[in-house]
């Protein structure tokens, strides 16, 4: 039988130079609408599917590939004498390359105002259907759907044909492809359809990079992207200048970002191991950054800083007077890049848009093992209306103004989390604690003599007066915390001895 081979492909980098030389190797190339007219404008022998099928495209263009004619050729075992004997009678011709890329569904529904109805034009039926069974029957038939492996595959045709091992990798990498299609069609479609979360979750990302490490040196790590909704994240950000970036700095990275994201003054917030370390807002972006410095002038060093302002010179003259890994800005002026760039091992990132909301639609997912728990991302804003006044005094403007601040912080420190706060800066953080009265204990700590006048936040309520207490005996004079617990008359009696005003918002913020 005459060797075949087959094309139909969206994507047709390369396509032709593939063609042309299979064709030289002494294959019948066979192909399907746009790509058929590309093969033939080139000058390259090509005839359409019909005349292997018998049977014209019809449904404007939306069949054509599935006859026994193509798949026979395809599926065929060429060990299996009852198979081969089958092909013969049935005159089906072998097919033993094929060359597909599906309908670009994913460019599609990136598009702005796409519509339903044109992404569902853009869900490739035959091209899949061909690729699983050119995948399926890897031993005979070599199957490429990536552009990348075309150069590759020529030359080892060229040279003996391509090896058994390859074929395999060639087959995986097609189940990889129309898993991340089908998730991806399944995924949009779920989402059109509004219909909370599905009975079965299949999700796809696409490999940004491969890390040096994980976590620690012994642990393999890559970093992939989630198709969409990268507006804001640190998945967009581009890098202008330093070492590559480590597992830790992109997951430190992405919780400044999310903190920075809270505030529309200028800001500029320090992270340490994920954690908030610094936090400060102020007339100007170096006020800010002073004020995020001056928090934890310790905890800084060697950490994340994200701005929501272009950096100009005066903050970059600030911020190079201590070692940062990486600093994460929407914009940069040249001078301050000048000033930056001078350190070698910086990394400076580009996120213009860093101040964009996080989708309402966005999930949040915890791997744990053997499962994977999802919920949607901690949107809920400071709402001064829904607060309550419990003490005897009311907080004044002024503290009513830090409570919102340290609110905003407290809800991306980890639970049990206690953020002091005042003038527009984080006096102290205490995150993480297994029990609540640690976490005040660490803030207080943190923030000295600066607690003094601070107001206190608590990301989940007070199941006893010990932190109103510890509160009390530093100087803190306002509290902010969700309530609800059985005792909470007891934290808000030892508030009114304290002269501390204290409210309750009815919504906590645990971060685990």
């Amino acid at each position: 039988m005459k060797k075949r081979a087959l094309f139909s492909v969206s994507d047709k980098t390369g396509v032709c130079g593939f063609a042309r030389r299979a064709a030289e190797l002494g294959y019948e190339i066979v192909s399907t609408g746009g790509t058929q007219k590309a093969l033939a404008e080139a000058g390259i022998p090509v005839i359409n599917v019909s005349e292997v099928t018998g049977f014209p495209e019809c449904l404007d263009g939306r069949l054509k590939t599935l006859h026994p004619s193509i798949h026979g050729g395809i599926l065929a075992q060429r060990f299996n004498r009852d198979h081969m004997a089958q092909l013969e009678i049935h005159n089906i011709g072998l097919i033993d390359i094929v060359v597909i890329n599906l309908y670009p569904f994913k460019q599609t529904i990136l598009r702005e105002g796409v519509l339903l109805e044109e992404a569902i034009e853009n869900i490739d039926i035959g091209g899949p259907t061909l690729i699983r069974a050119a995948a399926k029957n890897w031993p005979d038939v070599v199957v490429a759907v990536d552009p990348s492996d075309y150069e590759g595959i020529l030359n080892q045709l060229e040279n003996g044909g391509v090896p058994r091992e390859r074929r395999f990798e060639l087959a995986c990498k097609v189940f990889e492809h129309t898993a991340h299609y089908d998730a991806l069609i399944a995924d949009y479609l779920h989402r059109q359809a509004g219909a909370g979360f599905p009975q079965t979750l299949t999700v796809t990302y696409e490999k940004a990079q491969e890390l040096r490490y994980g976590e620690n040196p012994h642990q393999p790590a890559a970093f992939y992207r989630e198709i969409g909704g990268l507006q804001g994240s640190v998945a967009k950000a581009e890098q202008l200048h330093g070492k590559e970036l480590s597992f830790c700095n992109i997951n430190d990275a992405a919780a400044a970002v999310a903190v920075v994201k809270e505030f529309e003054q200028p800001c500029a917030v320090a992270v340490k191991h994920a954690t908030p370390c610094g936090v400060g807002v102020g007339g100007s972006l170096p006020e800010a950054y002073t004020k995020a410095y001056d928090a934890d002038p310790v905890s800084i060093y060697g950490g994340i800083v994200a701005l929501n302002r272009v950096c100009d010179a005066a903050a970059a003259d600030e911020m190079a007077k201590t070692h940062l890994d990486i600093i994460i800005a929407p914009g940069y002026t040249d001078e301050a890049l000048e000033t930056l760039t001078k350190k070698k091992n910086v990394r400076i990132l580009l996120l213009e848009d860093i101040c964009e909301p996080i989708p309402e639609n966005a999930l949040d997912f915890k791997k744990v093992q053997g499962g994977l728990l999802v919920q949607g991302v901690d949107r809920a804003p400071f709402d001064p209306e829904s607060l309550k006044i419990v003490t005897k005094r009311a907080p004044s403007p002024g503290e009513l103004d830090a409570m919102n601040f340290a609110w905003r912080v407290c809800k991306h420190v980890k639970s049990n989390a206690i953020v002091l706060a005042q003038g527009g800066m984080t006096t102290g953080i205490g995150p993480g604690q297994v029990n609540r009265v640690t976490a005040a204990d660490i803030a207080i700590r943190y923030a000295g003599d600066r607690a003094k006048g601070s107001v206190m936040a608590s990301d989940a309520y007070f199941p006893f007066p010990d932190c109103v207490e510890a509160a009390g005996a530093a100087g803190v004079t306002a509290i902010i915390q969700p309530g609800g617990s059985i005792r909470d008359q007891e934290s808000i009696d030892k508030a009114d001895e304290l002269n501390i005003a204290m409210v309750f918002t009815g919504e906590r913020h645990f971060k685990h």
